[in-house]
């Protein structure tokens, strides 16, 4: 099929003027709307206007140019068919052969908050949709183009093939082009339907970002799908593993937590092992490191100030899979890169606010909001007789930041710069509070006149009462148990100062 006309019609220029310089040299008519027409005329390469091959004047603020028979009769009729042939020529309709499109910025204009309802559907394409379908389910005849990385391929088929593209080529930019516009339109239907709650269904697309070693574990395949690269450089190390990207994304919603405070995180398969903050990295680094130190190995740390060499010097004493900051100085990473299997990764920006956390089940998903709840007010929050202190109102407020990560049951020690202990996954909630108080102590850490902090109600005293008598003196927790007046009997018993925030955070 060889290609004697072009419509382009572009809103990402990128590449534009080289692509269509090389399909001029090829001796392709090219036929272009708008911006794009005068970006190919201002590189001083032919080009005829769209309203000048239809006929018909460009109208209604650009709303409508292409959505004409000229264009799509030329996309649609079969070359092989004889009675298409002949209403095409009665009709005075030419064919053309490839149509490059790429789409209104409509998801990058929502990604913006103060974009409006009304700014947000101006940027619903629907020309270029319209003539990247028609193009594509006539790819038997026609070349459809809307990714501006597929431009040298194209170029480099027709060069080698005499102005001709292979019906191979042709399929596999036909099966991309239905994928841009199914995209396209999930991300309208998501927006407009979250903005109404319209539509009682749910869905999401994302694009093949890449396919993984293995799973989980070894016999399991596995891919990467969407955007996780625009958050996170990898710099240094082997291949990123199934394992390592659902640790990543645990740490970085940790260290969230802490963006005021310069803060160093070890986590191990999801839990934090140890969190420490401080003005000094280095000194951060000693205080999460000393809560646990069996556990780091083969851990991720993460960081939320750049990595000095001092801090590399100390991180490299251990074996860690991966290490995560915004940045590393020089010395730092050429220090950690001496170890050719640890993964550096840069963290490019911060995860999103008010995301949507989604789990698979059997015959579907589970969808709900991530765990945002809002720690302001606490000190009105007191049901015990005695009020928290200053100290220990920001022990709690710290080991509060950091329980909503542990899985439950969840039990964490807490002072007001580090995590003295910390118990998860148990069955029992008595129980993550005894491996907490037996972590503290193989630490040989005093865990007096700290805070203990749960991700859940206390169902009984008996909890409390283990940890005061470990050395806690004040308590947060959700409340809302039966036995609550029992528990805040049982605090005041034993001085301990305590919180009730109203906001469990259980984490399956």
């Amino acid at each position: 099929m060889k290609i004697q006309r072009a419509l382009l019609s572009v809103s990402d220029k990128t590449g534009l003027v080289d692509f269509a310089r090389g399909l001029h040299k090829l001796g392709v008519e090219l036929i272009s709307t708008g911006g794009t027409a005068r970006d190919i005329q201002a590189a001083g390469i032919p080009v005829v206007e769209i309203s000048s091959f239809t006929g018909f004047p460009e109208m209604l603020d650009g709303r409508v140019k292409t959505l004409h028979p000229k264009v799509h009769g030329g996309l649609l009729f079969l070359r092989d068919n004889p009675s298409h042939l002949a209403q095409a020529s009665e009709h005075g309709i030419r064919p053309i052969d490839l149509v490059v499109v790429n789409l209104y910025p409509f998801v990058e204009t929502i990604s913006k908050k103060e974009t409006t309802l009304e700014e947000a559907i101006e940027q619903i394409d629907i020309g270029g949709p319209s003539m990247i379908r028609s193009a594509a389910k006539n790819y038997r005849s026609v070349t459809v183009v809307t990714d501006p990385s597929d431009y040298a391929k194209v170029l480099e088929e027709l060069e080698k093939e005499n102005g001709e593209t292979s019906l191979k080529l042709r399929e596999k930019l036909a099966t991309k082009a239905f994928c841009t516009t199914s995209s396209y339109d999930q991300a309208i239907f998501r927006y407009l339907n979250n903005e109404k709650q319209i539509c009682g269904s749910f869905s999401i697309e994302f694009p093949l970002a890449g396919r993984l070693r293995y799973g989980e574990n070894p016999h399991q395949n596995a891919e990467l799908y969407g955007s996780f690269f625009d958050y996170f450089e990898q710099l240094h190390g082997k291949e990123l593993s199934y394992n390592n990207l659902v640790d990543i994304s645990a740490a970085a919603s940790l260290i969230q937590e802490f963006d005021q405070s310069p803060t160093v995180a070890i986590l191990k398969h999801t839990n934090p092992c140890g969190v420490g903050s401080d003005p000094d990295l280095r000194v951060a680094w000693d205080k999460a490191f000393s809560t646990d130190r069996q556990a780091p190995f083969g851990g991720i740390i993460i960081c939320n100030r750049p990595v000095t060499a001092d801090l590399a010097k100390a991180i490299s004493q251990i074996f860690s899979e991966v290490i995560i900051a915004p940045d590393f100085d020089l010395e730092a990473r050429s220090l950690l890169q001496k170890k050719k299997n640890l993964r550096l990764m840069r963290a490019l920006r911060a995860l999103p606010e008010n995301g949507r956390d989604i789990r698979s089940v059997p015959g579907g998903v589970l969808v709900q909001d991530s765990d945002s709840a809002d720690l302001a007010g606490l000190e009105h929050k007191v049901v015990t007789k005695r009020p928290p202190t200053k100290e220990e109102l920001e022990a709690m407020l710290f080991g509060w930041k950091v329980v909503k990560h542990v899985k439950s049951n969840a039990i964490v020690y807490a002072a007001k710069d580090r995590t003295l202990g910390i118990g998860a996954g148990q069955m029992s909630r008595i129980d993550s509070s005894r491996i907490a108080v037996w972590k503290a102590g193989e630490a040989g850490i005093p865990l007096k006149g700290c805070a203990v902090c749960s991700d859940a109600f206390f169902p009984f005293p008996d909890g409390l009462i283990a940890a005061a008598e470990a050395g806690a003196t004040c308590a947060i927790q959700p409340g809302g148990s039966v036995k609550d007046e029992e528990v805040i009997e049982a605090a005041n018993k034993y001085s301990i100062a305590m919180v009730f925030t109203g906001n469990r955070h259980f984490r399956h």
